[in-house]
């Protein structure tokens, strides 16, 4: 007879990659979990996993067997959160995934009042400044700043975020500050490795307007990097301009330590947003999440300082 643990178990191996890792988000011990898994094995009366010493794959009835694991895994949280809601209880568990500079600087802090308000959500925070799949990674939602691209996900909008080309004073003593779209093109660009050199668009038109078109600034690399703090300070080093978010750059610009760059266009509309899988009906507490989320950042944010 199958079990729902042993069902738990296998999901979170298959999205984990490992029983270590599997272990951990389960927050069990590497035994029980392996034991877990076997137990289904012999009650399906099927070999689900490949084990070897370095890595775990799906046999063909694990790949087979997946998305109803899934299915029902999801079906008893769901109508367990539903049951707690009924009695107007914000409960069990919800993971969400968010990039490590708006995390660390802003999620955090708006995340705590609300996680002591509701003490029995178990809350699993994972910053990642990738862009994570957030069904196969096993989050009911992932929060991200950019454009809203993918149509797998269905995505609430938190805050605005405006982004600002800035340089060093320093940089600008030397370089100059460009003042049109051929001037930035001559200049190094510090760049933001998991978007690339593309991330520099400027519309030509108003933005948002039907039809409108970008233009790519193609700047001469400076410098990539994956972490907007490390954008930040080096931008502030003297390595190059940046094209940075308010929520980053906004306390070196009131210090002083970096300056706007003004070159007559605006980048593309971007935002902070909350995404989650098309077809997965977001719970109370992620809907919570959401709303308490947007008045803690407020809008215009708290972080735009021309805003203020």
């Amino acid at each position: 007879m199958m079990k729902l643990e042993g069902i738990a178990a296998f999901v979170a191996i298959s999205e984990a990659g490992s029983i270590s890792e599997a272990a951990r988000r389960l927050r069990q011990s590497k035994s029980v979990v392996s034991e877990r898994l076997a137990e289904l094995e012999r009650a399906l009366d099927a070999k689900l996993v490949h084990r070897t010493t370095r890595r775990l794959t799906l046999t063909e009835d694990g790949g087979a067997f997946l998305e109803r694991a899934r299915r029902i895994i999801g079906d008893v949280e769901s109508a367990a959160a539903d049951m707690a809601e009924r009695r107007g209880a914000m409960v069990g568990p919800l993971r969400i995934s968010a990039p490590v500079t708006f995390g660390r600087m802003h999620l955090g802090p708006a995340l705590y009042p609300f996680l002591a308000a509701h003490p029995h959500i178990e809350l699993t925070l994972d910053l990642d400044d990738r862009r994570v799949d957030a069904s196969s990674g096993g989050f009911d939602a992932v929060i991200r700043n950019g454009p809203l691209i993918d149509s797998r996900l269905m995505a609430w909008k938190l805050a605005p975020s405006r982004r600002v080309l800035c340089a060093s004073p320093d940089y600008i003593a030397e370089h100059g500050a460009p003042r049109s779209i051929d001037e930035l093109a001559g200049h190094k660009g510090i760049f933001y490795t998991n978007r690339g050199v593309a991330d520099w668009r400027f519309p030509r038109t108003a933005v948002g307007s039907p039809g409108s078109d970008a233009i790519v600034v193609h700047g001469r690399l400076g410098l990539g990097l994956n972490n907007g703090d490390m954008i930040r300070d080096a931008a502030i080093a003297g390595l190059g301009i940046a094209l940075l978010p308010m929520f980053i750059a906004g306390p070196a610009i009131k210090d002083g330590n970096l300056l706007p760059i003004e070159i007559g266009m605006h980048p593309e509309d971007e935002f902070i947003y909350m995404a989650h899988p098309e077809g997965r009906n977001p719970s109370a507490k992620l809907r919570a999440l959401a709303d308490h989320l947007r008045t803690a950042f407020g809008s215009p944010p708290y972080w735009d300082l021309s805003e203020r």
